[in-house]
């Protein structure tokens, strides 16, 4: 048994002795207090508790109840109380037999006369009724934990079950999300080598930096911020290491990033995507970038113009639907983001809360 097993037992075993002790004392507490109190009675009594409150909620409500058939479970529960309260009363009225002598002593001067005595009354009515509400309030009770109980029991299953689901989805964008920037970076590596660039050696040393952090990083729900940005800014040092005008190219970062966490790789596609069709044939480049950090806002803003009309249908749009995709599964309700395509140009406002993060995945 693992150690959250053994949690449930303990949690499950508090609260049916809880409940019991409850039990107890409202039902078996005007017992006690009645002059003709039994311990044998009260002990029959509860244990016929103890049977029908366990019958009840391991097997009617879980065969009957739950799969729908409700007056099946209904017309068996009446039978049980109908049941358990005549073998109560017939115990109850047995034990006062014992209890009374058999005959009456009446004297008449010096003649004792020995008269037997009355079979005692069958039952009143409202010791029925009494004994009966007794029981139906152990079976509302069994009933009403053991529904709650399964319900609790399945939402935290399908809750299981999407948390993985998303996990997985997640983990397959996550995925999507290296190579892709890997194909990105090497292009710039290979426009490099091919002009022969003294530049290639930096090029490599700042692929082996980001490919460092990728591996070892990015496993984890989330990272610092303060290693997102630095991670973006060395992409963005290695992009200008292979265009020949980088004048255009302006990046400004502002607010304090220290113990601010974020989906790790959450905005690089935007950059690739800007400095892809932000560069003409000639390498020259137009981009802007600028990250705001205000407590646990971030804006982020990239603007681009199109150089490149003639985009790949298949994979142009990749990395844009996967952050769509991401930011959905994550940030669901405190994200913001809009795309525009104006005046030949393209530009992304995403405005994201960090502390919101969805803490399940």
């Amino acid at each position: 048994m693992n150690k959250q097993s053994r949690s449930l037992v303990n949690k499950d075993f508090i609260l049916h002795g809880t409940l019991w002790v409850i039990i107890s004392l409202l039902l078996g507490l005007p017992n006690y207090l009645n002059q003709h109190f039994s311990l044998g009675i009260f002990i029959a009594e509860w244990i016929t508790y103890v049977v029908l409150f366990y019958f009840n909620y391991l097997f009617l409500v879980p065969k009957f109840l739950l799969k729908g058939k409700y007056l099946f479970h209904f017309i068996l529960l009446l039978g049980l109380i109908v049941f358990f309260t005549e073998v109560r009363i017939h115990f109850f009225l047995d034990d006062l037999k014992l209890m009374r002598p058999p005959h009456s002593v009446i004297v008449e001067g010096k003649k004792i006369l020995l008269q037997p005595m009355k079979q005692p009354p069958g039952p009143p009515f409202f010791l029925n009724v009494a004994m009966s509400f007794s029981y139906i309030f152990i079976v509302l009770i069994s009933t009403i934990i053991k529904v709650l109980y399964e319900y609790n029991h399945n939402f935290q299953n399908r809750l299981l079950a999407e948390t993985e689901r998303k996990s997985a989805e997640l983990n397959y964008l996550r995925k999507q999300t290296n190579p892709h920037f890997l194909f990105n970076s090497l292009n710039s590596i290979y426009s490099l080598a091919i002009k022969k660039s003294d530049q290639v050696g930096d090029a490599i040393v700042t692929l082996s930096e980001l490919m460092r952090y990728m591996l070892y990083e990015t496993d984890q729900r989330v990272v610092p911020l303060e290693k997102e940005i630095n991670y973006i800014v060395n992409y963005i040092e290695l992009q200008k290491l292979r265009i020949h005008d980088i004048e255009n190219i302006r990046v400004n970062i502002y607010g304090d990033l220290k113990e601010k966490m974020i989906e790790p790789l959450l905005l690089i596609s935007f950059i690739e995507n800007a400095f892809k069709y932000g560069t003409d044939y000639k390498g020259k480049t137009d981009v802007r970038l600028k990250i705001t950090v205000q407590e646990s806002l971030l804006e982020f803003y990239i603007e681009n113009k199109i150089s490149r009309h003639t985009e790949d249908p298949v994979h142009s749009g990749i990395g844009v639907q996967n952050i769509k995709s991401r930011l959905e599964l994550l940030y669901p309700k405190s994200h913001e983001l809009t795309i525009i395509h104006v005046d030949g140009k393209y530009q992304v406002h995403l405005k994201l809360n960090l502390e919101e993060n969805n803490p399940s995945y």
